[in-house]
């Protein structure tokens, strides 16, 4: 399949997924499609293509992290303690377990740590539409549950960043030191410009016209570019730059709907598609397959006893699985292992693992009541 082939194949599967995702009422099913459809397109890729989608992708994802840090705006630390304590016993409960499973499918400590990291997250944007109209939730549980499920991706992220420092790096000491120690100044960064750069791009959105688009998104991989060279993964550093900026508004318009066409349809998805064709799909039917599918149900059925007997959440019996949604996490954790270098089939097991998780979660969820607007934007307006 050559390029043009493959863009044409592209650019139906951004138009069709969408409408097909909100006519069966599960907008939230967009980004694991297009990881399927990579993972059947793989074998049809030719290296060239499949180098060039990978890249552009990449730019994807980090627009995509800096949409979500966007949409998470944390109150007062004294409104989180709870959802805090909370969301720290459902992570440390499951660390022995994945990190259990991670072993036994053959991955080393570091990168079942990573994978550990990823799979206990949560991808809030995937499960907000699920969580807005999940029936039965009063005042006070609702916003706990949010709060938890932004906390659990936050503490994803944050896992992640330390994490995957020493991944590719041969674990030498001072070499991981001085990568943590760039994270650290490139965070701090983020926190000291998150004020001015949010003015910046409130100017960009109110005097600028026909670039409006280029040249948000210039800025943001400006910034992301810096925080690269510190230490800190562009996509990593996209997400601290939203989760410290502000809300920005033009014209009743936030932010990301007006980065949507370049991002939400069409680089984003790119990047879905890309990382499901970067795993060979032969592993669906091989042992790294079977021991996600295992994984999976083994984790989400642990996860129901957690939230039936010792870490209630205030909903019924299936409010754990707003929880369930990481494919975002473990989107991050895949292209990290892929990018060290390492052996596919450890990055493969992960995305699988959470693949399989986020589509059992999202279809035992109750649908929305009413069809989203837009289905590509599934970051709505997650405010605790």
């Amino acid at each position: 399949m050559n390029s043009i082939e493959f863009i044409i194949i592209l650019l139906l599967l951004f138009m069709a997924v969408p409408d097909a995702c909100r006519l069966l009422r599960r907008p939230a099913l967009i980004y694991p499609a297009f990881v399927v459809f990579g993972l059947l397109l793989g074998p049809w890729v030719q290296p060239g293509v499949a180098t060039m989608i990978q890249q552009a992708g990449q730019i994807g994802f980090l627009l995509l992290l800096f949409e979500v840090g966007l949409e998470i705006d944390l109150p007062a630390p004294r409104e989180l303690a709870r959802p805090a304590a909370h969301a720290l016993r459902w992570i440390l409960l499951q660390y022995p377990v994945v990190l259990a499973l991670a072993r036994f499918t053959g991955l080393p400590w570091l990168e079942s740590f990573v994978a550990a990291a990823a799979i206990t997250g949560c991808s809030v944007g995937m499960g907000h539409a699920a969580w807005k109209n999940y029936p039965g939730l009063g005042a006070d549980p609702k916003v706990f549950i949010l709060r938890t499920m932004v906390l659990l991706e936050v503490c994803a992220i944050v896992l992640l960043s330390v994490e995957t420092t020493g991944l590719g790096l041969g674990a030498t000491w001072w070499l991981v030191l001085l990568k943590l120690l760039g994270i650290g100044l490139a965070v701090f960064l983020c926190s000291r410009i998150a004020v001015p750069f949010t003015r910046l791009l409130q100017e960009a959105l109110e005097r600028t016209t026909h670039w409006r688009i280029h040249f948000v998104t210039l800025l943001v991989l400006a910034v992301c570019a810096v925080g690269e060279r510190l230490g800190l993964s562009g996509a990593k550093t996209a997400f601290f730059l939203g989760l410290f900026m502000s809300r920005v508004q033009h014209d009743g318009k936030h932010l990301e709907d007006y980065l949507a066409p370049i991002s939400q349809r069409f680089l984003i998805p790119i990047f879905f598609v890309a990382l499901g064709s970067a795993i060979p799909i032969a592993f669906l039917w091989s042992r790294i397959g079977l021991l996600a599918l295992v994984a999976a149900a083994l984790l989400l059925a642990y996860r129901e006893m957690l939230h039936r007997r010792w870490l209630p959440n205030g909903g019924d019996a299936r409010a754990y699985l707003l929880y369930c949604p990481n494919l975002t996490m473990v989107a991050l954790a895949g292209s990290a292992l892929l990018h060290a270098g390492l052996a596919p089939d450890f990055a493969a097991w992960v995305v699988l693992t959470g693949l399989f998780m986020t589509v059992i979660a999202i279809l035992a969820l109750p649908p929305p009541e009413t069809p989203t607007p837009d289905a590509p934007s599934l970051y709505e307006k997650t405010h605790p």
